[in-house]
């Protein structure tokens, strides 16, 4: 199986309208097509921007309103999959959800952020209690997570038990808190042998301010390709024979004794 070739966005986008968002998307899109990427992955809460305080219920969308529709048409048009982040509305409530959409346009699988962070999400957001979402694009095996929710090692490890190849992590990740991005993510990726894609904002954004570093991490816990600090497009290869050599080699997931951990849970 050839390698996945993943292209990372690092971006805030216009905060506040979705439809330049659209545009920043679409023109990324090109960039990564011409590249050869086959996925694309755009920060958390990409669609609309992070720090949009009461705007959160005005901007939010369903899982299939327009700008799903529009996403698609971008993903069909350069072939390739695109993963956003963005405000779900469901009913009444309302989710720090990421979709990803497929080269045909199709709507391959949906997220909802399962551990919000900080009074700004906790205020708006319901989080969701689905810890695993997967899909397959040419044959890799994608899950999804946002940003807080791989900080916690149980949620990457019921990844790797369910077979992840690539673990897709849109964020919002913001000073001071680089470390994150610089040291937890390759670890995360090393101890549950596993690809993990870390797409972050980047720059001053309301009272925040994003520190960038977007990373494609590798299960020998080495970082593929990293972002700096500012807006910047990275590819990098997910490369399936590399990924079952190095799970065949780092025994971890066979060594495992789940009977000495139920204290943890």
């Amino acid at each position: 199986m050839p390698p996945l070739r993943t292209a990372l966005l690092q971006s805030s986008g216009r905060p506040g309208s979705v439809a330049e968002n659209i545009q920043v998307i679409d023109e990324a899109a090109g960039r990564a097509a011409a590249a050869g990427a086959r996925l694309l992955v755009c920060p958390e809460l990409f669609l609309t921007g992070y720090a949009i305080g009461d705007d959160v219920p005005r901007l939010a969308e369903p899982a299939d309103g327009t700008s799903a529709r529009a996403v698609a048409d971008i993903a069909v048009r350069h072939g390739l999959a695109v993963l956003y982040g963005y405000p779900e509305r469901a009913d009444e409530l309302i989710f720090n959800a990421a979709q990803l959409i497929g080269p045909d346009g199709t709507r391959l699988a949906n997220y909802r952020k399962t551990h919000l962070f900080g009074c700004f999400e906790q205020q708006w957001f319901t989080p969701g209690d689905q810890p695993v979402v997967q899909a397959e694009v040419d044959g890799v095996r994608i899950g999804i997570m946002i940003c807080y929710d791989v900080e916690f090692p149980e949620n990457v490890r019921a990844h790797a038990l369910a077979a992840t190849d690539l673990l897709l992590v849109p964020t919002a990740q913001m000073h001071p808190f680089q470390f994150v991005a610089e040291s937890v993510v390759p670890v995360r990726a090393f101890e549950s042998q596993m690809y993990v894609a870390y797409v972050n904002r980047t720059g001053p954004e309301g009272e925040f301010e994003f520190v960038g570093l977007s990373c494609l991490a590798g299960p020998d816990g080495t970082v593929r390709t990293r972002a700096g600090r500012g807006e910047e497009l990275v590819v990098g290869d997910v490369d399936p024979e590399f990924l079952s050599a190095s799970r065949a080699a780092n025994p971890y997931l066979h060594d495992r004794r789940p009977g000495l951990y139920g204290s943890l849970v």
